[in-house]
């Protein structure tokens, strides 16, 4: 990964880190589940989709319907509502932390049906690494709370949708505009939820600060965000584009501390630093301070030399 990516990735973090408080700020105010969700998804529609047609991404959708409404439920409607319903039971930042799971879906989807993102030597380290600070963190913080553990059990699965997502977006929608790709899903997972979102009214106006935070988590955390996001799977791959899902968690910890006054325990934080460093070695495929493995050509043997005249 380059410096770009890493820096796409750390904005990408810090604006998904973001969502969770954002989605807590609005669940506090009586906004239901699936009217947040729907106006999250239609607020991002309306940032991509003119950004998708001033880079004339839109016309490469032609012919795409399926594929769209399909990426549409599977890693937008579907993961944003279970997240939503799940975060009614826990924390803003441990739900941000529990999406780290991500990747491990990624990795074990693809260990069946694809090998170039199936980890690979040190990079099955970094995804353990990984799976041990989720674990640690689902133990230490919703053990012996029914209610919290459906809404952790709810993130994770939303994190399946996310991988399942990423995979067919490498395989069946590549070389595809991503802002392209990104404005379209967008746009259908709001027709989507359209029906239902009109049955779900919140009880009351929302306050100033709900419709900032549905604004932000809309625009920022929605929109920005995954076009963001499929950039980074058509640049990197979707197993290290996924990896932001480790990052994030961090954004999600400071967000929920300092903003929510939302407590931390210590195996959370020491879940937080397996994930961080899991994040690392997973997407370098190599331990702090060992070099780069890089592949050189052998040398070109010189040319026979000619006989004598």
């Amino acid at each position: 990964m380059n410096r770009r990516s890493w820096l796409l990735m750390a904005l990408l973090a810090g604006l998904w880190g973001a969502s969770y408080l954002f989605i807590k700020v609005a669940l506090e105010d009586d906004v239901p589940p699936i009217f947040l969700v729907f106006a999250r998804i239609a607020l991002g529609a309306v940032v991509l989709v003119p950004l998708a047609w001033k880079a004339g991404a839109l016309e490469p959708m032609r012919g795409l319907t399926g594929p769209i409404l399909f990426m549409a439920v599977i890693q937008i409607v579907m993961p944003f509502l279970l997240i939503t319903y799940g975060e009614q039971h826990i924390a803003s930042s441990l739900t941000g932390i529990l999406v780290s799971a991500a990747p491990i879906f990624t990795a074990l989807i693809a260990v069946r049906y694809d090998d170039e993102e199936r980890p690979h030597g040190i990079a099955i380290v970094g995804v353990v690494m990984g799976i041990v600070g989720v674990v640690l963190l689902f133990g230490v913080d919703l053990s012996g709370d029914s209610a919290a553990i459906a809404g952790g059990l709810m993130v994770l699965l939303a994190t399946v949708g996310y991988a399942v997502g990423s995979l067919y977006l490498k395989h069946r929608l590549q070389g595809v505009p991503a802002v392209g790709i990104a404005a379209m899903t967008m746009l259908a997972g709001a027709l989507v939820l359209l029906a239902p979102a009109l049955v779900s009214l919140p009880p009351h106006a929302p306050e100033l600060k709900t419709v900032g935070a549905l604004v932000a988590l809309g625009a920022g955390g929605t929109g920005i965000a995954f076009g963001i996001y499929y950039t980074l799977i058509a640049e990197i791959g979707p197993g290290r584009a996924s990896l932001v899902a480790y990052i994030a968690p961090g954004f999600a910890v400071v967000y929920g501390v300092t903003l929510l006054s939302e407590s931390i325990t210590v195996g959370a934080m020491l879940g937080l630093v397996l994930i961080l460093a899991g994040s690392w070695v997973a997407a370098e495929g190599r331990f702090p301070g060992q070099a780069r493995a890089v592949t050189v050509a052998p040398p070109l043997e010189p040319p026979p030399a000619r006989e004598p005249a």
